[in-house]
């Protein structure tokens, strides 16, 4: 059994690709300051790539701000679109009447299936 043993590498603990031929992106660095406590954080990105004008810090959490030349850049307010709810994204389909309707259909459903119906004898539990 020892003499099938792979000698030389351990497993699964380096990786047998190596970097060459490998040609690495440009890099910047960017520096955020955090509007609340002042901490300041850089980033890399890629050299053409456009720095978000915010970002949140590390220390605190609060939005720290991009850093240009020294000075702080004017954030812009852009036209951000309110995230749509399951109900937004329904009453674009279909109108309050329908589903009040659907709703009506669905429980007869449920009620059906459980046996509940509309048995009068049947104790109600709650209020």
């Amino acid at each position: 059994m020892a003499d099938r043993s792979l000698r030389g590498i351990r497993l699964g603990a380096q990786s047998l690709q190596s970097e060459e031929g490998v040609v690495f992106m440009e890099r910047r660095a960017t520096n955020y300051k955090c509007t609340a406590c002042g901490h300041e954080t850089t980033l890399m990105f890629a050299a053409d790539a456009d720095a978000p004008q915010t970002w949140e810090c590390r220390s605190c959490g609060a939005e720290a701000v991009l850093q240009v030349d020294g000075a702080s850049v004017t954030v812009e307010d852009g036209d951000e679109k309110a995230a749509r709810t399951h109900w937004d994204m329904l009453l674009e389909r279909r109108s309050r009447a329908e589903l009040e309707e659907l709703l009506e259909e669905r429980l007869a459903y449920v009620r059906a299936r459980r046996g509940a119906g509309d048995d009068p004898t049947r104790e109600k539990i709650g209020a």
